[in-house]
């Protein structure tokens, strides 16, 4: 895989908020999900963000990806306004900069896992790549080169999750948003993934966020950001406190080996 983008990408921000919110409204109550978080993230970060359920992680998420819209606040991708863009402006955001892995896989089921990752190279507007030799080139760097003309039902939920991980990185942009990336795996498979991330981010100089609620996956980032209540949290936050807490432990497990890693090359 290049690693030639490694040095154009380091030194400068490819996520930058501004005092963003988000407030939805339900019936006659109006709930603020994301309440003024100013952000920023550097080109090569492996970023995880964790916090309670109904933190507004995932929607953080949605708003930084451009697939929601925020109340209030700007958002800066890779040094572009993306705020008050239009729909189509989005699309092309969205297809050149951002990968985006979900909890659930979203392959196209009656394609193989060469045919789901070439999908985004067809339909980019300035193609970078051949889309077969890029699908391949990438199911190879994941693993995945004996599993290339096998369709979602043939292959296990790691084995998906890591199509998946592919089919992001196919335009190859610089920035990879995972939403619970490992929710729907086992532990060996959830290592799999892990594993597979950290060298996007070394070996393609990728910037990785992460939004998990599991402490394993989040012991495993460079850095971690804690929503509270739509707020980045402060340390003196009883339940932010805790949270990094149990990472820093789960930290120390893996450095003494009480909690090794699992290295697996097919599941």
């Amino acid at each position: 895989m290049a690693s030639s983008n490694n040095n154009s990408r380091q030194g400068r921000l490819v996520v930058r908020t501004e005092n963003l919110r988000k407030d939805l409204k339900m019936g006659e109550v109006v709930v603020h999900a994301v309440r003024g978080v100013s952000l920023e993230v550097e080109a090569g970060e492996f970023l995880g963000i964790i916090g309670p359920s109904g933190s507004g992680k995932s929607t953080l998420l949605g708003l930084i990806g451009g697939l929601d819209t925020p109340t209030e606040g700007r958002i800066y991708i890779d040094g572009e306004d993306i705020t008050n863009l239009s729909e189509r402006a989005l699309t092309r955001v969205r297809n050149e900069k951002i990968g985006f892995v979900f909890q659930f896989f979203n392959l196209v089921p009656t394609l193989t896992a060469l045919e789901n990752v070439a999908l985004p190279v067809q339909f980019a507007r300035n193609r970078q790549f051949n889309p077969t030799r890029r699908a391949e080139e990438l199911l190879k760097l994941l693993g995945l080169g004996d599993r290339m003309n096998h369709r979602p039902s043939q292959l296990s939920g790691g084995q998906q999750q890591r199509v998946a991980l592919a089919r992001a990185l196919a335009n190859n942009p610089p920035l990879l948003l995972c939403d619970e990336p490992t929710g729907n795996l086992d532990s060996e498979s959830s290592e799999v993934v892990m594993n597979a991330l950290r060298d996007v981010q070394q070996k393609m100089g990728t910037t990785v966020v992460v939004v998990t609620h599991d402490m394993d996956v989040a012991s495993q980032m460079d850095r971690l950001i804690s929503l509270v209540d739509g707020r980045i949290a402060e340390d003196v936050d009883a339940r932010s406190t805790a949270q990094m807490e149990a990472v820093r432990m789960l930290r120390e497990k893996r450095k003494t080996g009480e909690l090794p890693v699992v290295h697996v090359t097919e599941k």
